[in-house]
């Protein structure tokens, strides 16, 4: 503005008289002029730095999540390994190191609805009280592939899993028959008395062979509300795991391929996943310990 030329007085408006237009002192003028031409370094949060600077901790944790197994651990997970490694550190600088080096997992955003038609509690105090039940497919060298599974809702373990040619009725009873035998110890009438299987309204699950099977087995079938998956959260939650970790990113030649990778997959995750609401403890580490509470009991 001072360099602009005045037509009546011909000569340019200079910054003495610029700055008494605007009220200003030259003093102040010249000091934003100069942060405006001077690049500002990053503000960093004041106080000591921590276990270690950014850049070594952004390295530890790129190794951490290079040695894990899975691939779709979000940042309080990698706070608690970090703590299991004797690296203590709050987990908001973790959220700030991640988001800063771009270490945070891709997530997509939902979208906004109505009220949901479900707002109670869907995970249970104990193991083998409820188990939620579903289905996902998979593209195979052989063709499509139905991929069944059944997990805990209180220690959410892996308790059953199966890949099949065929999405029938008795494919999907395949996991609560796994999960019946490894629990219960067997497989006969009234073996699993009060266990609930939560499921959607597929029709698999819906089907008269599968309903008399749970009940001959002893257990109560638990459909979830129609048109709202938080009802099934737990199954659908471990769903969207197996697929990031391992159907997303694996291609499978045969059906035979699929089944053992699924059961090493349902062997690593049952003893590394770390489960939060449960104090970054693995879900056979839960289960162990209540089945020892429940001896000490007896």
């Amino acid at each position: 503005m001072s360099w602009a030329f005045s037509i009546s007085a011909r000569r340019p408006y200079g910054l003495v008289r610029v700055c008494a237009a605007w009220r200003v002192s030259r003093a102040t003028l010249a000091r934003h002029l100069k942060c405006e031409n001077t690049p500002q370094a990053p503000r960093r949060r004041p106080g000591p730095q921590g276990a270690m600077p950014d850049g070594d901790l952004a390295a530890r944790i790129r190794a951490l999540l290079a040695d894990s197994p899975f691939h779709g651990e979000g940042y309080r997970k990698v706070w608690a390994r970090l703590r299991h490694a004797g690296i203590r550190i709050s987990p908001k600088r973790v959220l700030r190191i991640m988001r800063q080096y771009t270490l945070l997992a891709h997530q997509r955003s939902g979208s906004a609805r109505g009220p949901r038609a479900h707002d109670g509690r869907i995970t249970t105090d104990r193991v083998d009280e409820m188990w939620g039940t579903d289905m996902t497919s998979v593209a195979t060298g052989e063709g499509q592939a139905a991929v069944f599974i059944a997990v805990d809702h209180c220690s959410a373990e892996c308790v059953g899993i199966h890949a099949s040619a065929s999405a029938t009725r008795f494919e999907a009873l395949e996991p609560i028959r796994q999960g019946v035998r490894a629990s219960f110890g067997a497989f006969a009438r009234n073996t699993a008395n009060g266990l609930k299987i939560r499921h959607d309204h597929g029709s698999q699950y819906m089907s008269r062979d599968f309903q008399n099977e749970i009940r001959f087995l002893g257990a109560e079938s638990s459909p979830a509300f129609v048109r709202a998956p938080e009802g099934n959260g737990c199954a659908e939650r471990f769903i969207r795991t197996l697929k990031e970790n391992l159907l997303w990113v694996r291609w499978f030649e045969t059906l035979e391929d699929l089944r053992q990778a699924l059961l090493q997959f349902q062997r690593t995750y049952n003893e590394q996943w770390l489960i939060e609401r449960h104090g970054h403890r693995p879900p056979a580490a839960i289960r162990q310990e209540q089945n020892m509470n429940i001896k000490q009991a007896a």
